[in-house]
């Protein structure tokens, strides 16, 4: 299993992907917001998107897990 994590605080704003979704390495899955810039966050693994952690519109801390992948 292969854990997302937020590479800094912010505001998750929008969750690309739904649990279920295949996904590969380097695919944009959710977009962080940040000091008003908008962050790509990336899965770091392939395989299937198991559980979404975090909803949109929720203040996340860094490195806070945001979905699981395997």
């Amino acid at each position: 299993m292969a854990e997302v994590k937020a590479m800094m605080a912010g505001n998750l704003w929008k969750v690309i992907v739904q649990v279920g979704d295949e996904v590969t390495v380097g695919q944009q899955v959710a977009i962080l917001e940040s000091m008003k810039m908008e962050i790509s966050i990336e899965a770091a693994s392939s395989g299937t998107v198991t559980a979404i952690l975090k909803e949109e519109g929720e203040f996340v801390n860094e490195g806070d897990v945001l979905m699981e992948i395997t």
